[in-house]
């Protein structure tokens, strides 16, 4: 008969003691790093290995080794603060890896930061990076100078704003071949009390070597820099360079300091690229660039959706946008709001909307149609059954007005559902006798 208890040992368990398959496992991931085994396992043993491996490991190791699984999981989790992995094709293993190069990037510090610390990163991970998402980029640091004050012998320490050149990304690009969204903003987040102005523009040098490295990049399918004080010069430059792009589809130029002049670049664009979606949205645009955008959007057959919210192109370039419609049958969305603009404006867009019949949805808000506008909107809505949604908020368009157009709104709205529901239907099959 077998003893279960040995009181002559205090350190005894009756736990039972771990297959030899198991400690053989445990073996493997204690030595991952230096021996990464992981093909020859079966599929039980894979993911057994994937739930205890350490989360320190280098990605130079991981990468290339584990598929995408519980690990890359267990990495997103804990080691970032939000994981929303629909973004990410819904790909955890995708996900980190992008997330670990945003955050290379964002903490690179020019002629300090060894640029061989990217490069090792993007030679494992270049094949599943397909979306980056810069929200800073640091400047290099310069030691300030010590300087003394008139008719004083003490001495005081004067930062010394250093020229702003940031992360280039010529090293970057070229290398992303499946890189399909990049997303940018030049600025440094929490600088505190060192803030500068300079902090948050990029210099023409950071434009030459970011437009260059563009152009390498034929994968590229959506391209994002907003809040970074692109004016017309660099617009210009950065749009030269995204002529005749092979693939790309969305350009988002919000929030700059865009004028006329680069509008009249970004005019040429529309004639020669095949972009869907054109986001303008608060720049310093007025009548004159409106209308080098309204030609070429007469002359277009690819934008779905064009945002010019928060600029100045006033009635003579609403009118002109308007006009272009009357010419177009592609453009779906459209955002004239805060632009000045009067009843003379809605006057033209209510001509364009008994006759469109492409656009579905139009913002007009915060400028003045007054009631003469709304008026001509309620009578065009009237003949209008694609238009789902149309902004007149802070408009000077009284109540009685505004609900008419909700109400038109809300019947096209229903019809168009009731279609959608028609076409979803299965179709009833008669078998002949």
């Amino acid at each position: 008969m077998r003893r279960r208890i040995i009181a002559e040992d205090p350190d005894w368990s009756i736990t039972t003691v771990p297959s030899l398959s198991i400690l053989c496992l445990q073996i493997i991931v204690n030595n991952f790093e230096r021996n990464p085994i992981f093909e020859m396992l079966t599929a039980a043993q894979k993911e057994f290995l994937q739930e205890r491996l350490s989360l320190s490991l280098p990605v130079q190791v991981t990468a290339s080794v584990l598929p995408e699984g519980p690990y890359w999981r267990r990495c997103c989790q804990q080691k970032l603060a939000f994981c929303d992995v629909s973004v990410h094709g819904h790909s955890w293993k995708r996900m980190f890896l992008e997330k670990h190069l945003e955050n290379i990037i964002e903490l690179f510090i020019p002629n300090v930061t060894d640029p061989q610390t990217v490069l090792d990163v993007v030679s494992v991970c270049e094949k599943y990076v397909k979306r980056l998402d810069i929200s800073q980029l640091l400047v290099p640091v310069v030691e300030p100078q010590k300087k003394s004050k008139e008719n004083n012998h003490d001495f005081h320490w004067k930062s010394y704003v250093p020229p702003m050149d940031h992360f280039d990304f010529n090293i970057l690009l070229q290398r992303l071949t499946n890189l399909e969204e990049l997303h940018l903003v030049y600025r440094i987040k929490q600088c505190g009390m060192n803030f500068a102005w300079n902090m948050f523009e990029m210099t023409y040098r950071d434009c030459e070597t970011l437009a260059k490295a563009l152009q390498t990049c034929k994968t590229l399918k959506l391209f994002r820099l907003h809040q970074s004080h692109m004016d017309d010069r660099k617009c210009q430059l950065l749009v030269k360079h995204l002529m005749d792009h092979p693939s790309l589809e969305e350009l988002d130029f919000s929030h700059n300091k865009i004028g006329d002049i680069g509008a009249r670049a970004i005019s040429k664009l529309l004639t020669r690229n095949k972009l869907q979606t054109l986001n303008l949205c608060n720049n310093l645009i007025s009548c004159q660039g409106a209308r080098a955008i309204a030609l070429a959007l007469s002359k277009n057959c690819t934008l779905e959706s064009l945002n010019l919210l928060l600029n100045m192109i006033k009635d003579e370039g609403g009118q002109a946008i308007a006009e272009a419609l009357l010419n177009n049958t592609t453009l779906h969305n459209l955002n004239l709001g805060g632009n000045y603009l009067t009843s003379v404006t809605a006057e033209a867009v209510s001509k364009v909307l008994t006759e469109n019949t492409t656009l579905q949805s139009i913002n007009l808000s915060c400028n003045q149609l007054c009631e003469v506008g709304g008026e001509a909107l309620v009578a065009a809505l009237s003949q209008n059954s694609t238009i789902k949604e149309c902004d007149v908020h802070l408009t000077q368009v009284d109540d009685q007005r505004s609900f008419l157009i909700n109400k038109l709104l809300w019947a096209n709205q229903m019809s168009q559902l009731k279609t959608q529901r028609k076409g979803d239907a299965p179709q009833k099959t008669f078998a002949l006798n």
